[in-house]
C-alpha cells in the first residue's frame, strides 16, 4: 500500500473503483464476526470501563452523537465519554482542553474510547476499516471530491488514522479517505489494522499540535 506521503493534495479527480469479491461481500462478513467476537471477549473490560467512567464523569459514561455514514445516512455513534459537561457562567460549554479529563486523555491516547463502536460495526452503521465518521455539520462543507468519502461505511480506524491522524491537515486527511475508498483490498485493510496497533501503542497523533483534539473543518474550495 502506498504511503500517505505519496498522496498529494493536487489529486482531485475521483476514479470510480472496480471492487473485487472482498470489498463487495467478504469485508462485511468479517466486520460482523470481528465485532461480535470483540463484544463477547471484551465484555468484562467493557463492564469495568462503564463503572469507572460513570464514576469519573459523574453520570452516563457513554457519549452518543449523530454522524453521517455510508451514502450520508445519519446514525448514532457511541463512544466512552472523555469530556465533562462543564460550562461557563453564561451556560456555554468550556473549550475542549478544559473539559478533557486525565481519565479522558488516557482513553483517547489508548483509543479505548472507541471500543463501544464495535456495536455500531455489528449493527452495520460502520466497518472495522474505513474513513472515520465525522460531524454532520461538515456535510455541506465538503467539495465534490471529498464527498466520496461517504461512498463506503465509516470505520473504527482508517488509512488517514495511521498516516498522521490529527497531525495532518483536513485537506490531506480527507484526500486520504477518498484514496482509501478507491483502493479497498484485504491486504490493505490488514496492513491498516497492524499499523493501527502500532500507532495506538506509540500513542501518536492524538492532538493536532494547536488543539487538545482537532480544529473544526472549515471547508475546502472546489478545485478547478
Amino acid at each position: 500500500m502506498n504511503s500517505g506521503k505519496n498522496i498529494t493534495v493536487q489529486q482531485h479527480r475521483f476514479v470510480k473503483p472496480r471492487y473485487g469479491l472482498y470489498a463487495k461481500y467478504v469485508k462485511r462478513y468479517l466486520d460482523v464476526f470481528a465485532a461480535l467476537m470483540g463484544l463477547i471477549v471484551l465484555s468484562p473490560f467493557f463492564i469495568f470501563l462503564i463503572i469507572v467512567g460513570a464514576a469519573e464523569m459523574k453520570g452516563n459514561p457513554f457519549f452518543m452523537q449523530q454522524r453521517p455514514g455510508k451514502d450520508e445516512k445519519i446514525f448514532n455513534l457511541i463512544k466512552f465519554r472523555t469530556m465533562t459537561n462543564k460550562k461557563d457562567k453564561d451556560g456555554n460549554l468550556l473549550p475542549d482542553e478544559q473539559r478533557l479529563t486525565a481519565y479522558g486523555k488516557f482513553l483517547r491516547s489508548t483509543s479505548l474510547d472507541e471500543l463501544p463502536e464495535l456495536w455500531n460495526i455489528f449493527k452495520g452503521d460502520m466497518s472495522l476499516i474505513g474513513p472515520r465518521p465525522l460531524l454532520v455539520k461538515y456535510l455541506p462543507l465538503y467539495n465534490s471530491f471529498q464527498r466520496h468519502r461517504h461512498d463506503v461505511r465509516p470505520g473504527l480506524t482508517g488509512y488517514a488514522q495511521v498516516h498522521g491522524r490529527n497531525q495532518v491537515s483536513w485537506e490531506k486527511k480527507l484526500e486520504m479517505d477518498v484514496w482509501y475508498v478507491q483502493h479497498i483490498t484485504f491486504l490493505g485493510d490488514l496492513k491498516i489494522l497492524l499499523d493501527t496497533a502500532a500507532v495506538v501503542l506509540k500513542r501518536e497523533g492524538i492532538s493536532s499540535g494547536t488543539s487538545a483534539t482537532m480544529e473544526e473543518f472549515q471547508g475546502t474550495q472546489e478545485k478547478e
